[in-house]
């Protein structure tokens, strides 16, 4: 097999579903041995680096995806949260039953959604922000 740049490598994970990312970085873990930074934390500190109010006036290009409540399917939401982060079952469990609370944050707007989908159709209540 040939060896991949890494710009071929991004230009790769540019083209998969944040699903399909998540996914991958679990088999990656797996596989290598090794637990990839959170990304939710890195996303996180990124926003509040820029100015506050200039970032206010453009338009919203970053969005927080907050898990309202988890409904009655709290299994299959939690299921869904693990499958958008690289968070364990605890931590997983701990961010559903402290909802309402973050699962994703500043994310563009195409990932948003399809985090906001799989998460109601898992039976949560989600809003972006």
């Amino acid at each position: 097999m040939a060896k991949l740049s890494t710009e071929e490598l991004l230009e790769s994970f540019k083209e998969m579903t944040l699903i399909e990312l998540s996914e991958f970085v679990k088999e990656f873990e797996e596989t290598f041995n090794v637990t990839a930074a959170a990304p939710v934390a890195v996303a996180g500190a990124a926003p509040a680096a820029g100015g506050g109010d200039a970032a206010a006036v453009e338009e919203q290009s970053e969005f927080d995806v907050v898990l309202e409540s988890a409904g009655d399917k709290k299994i299959q939401v939690i299921k869904e949260v693990r499958t958008l982060t690289s968070l364990g079952l605890k931590e997983a469990k701990d961010l559903v039953d402290g909802a309402p609370k973050p699962v994703l944050e500043g994310v563009d707007k195409d990932a948003a959604e399809k985090a906001k989908e799989a998460l109601e159709g898992a039976g949560a209540t989600v809003t972006l922000k």
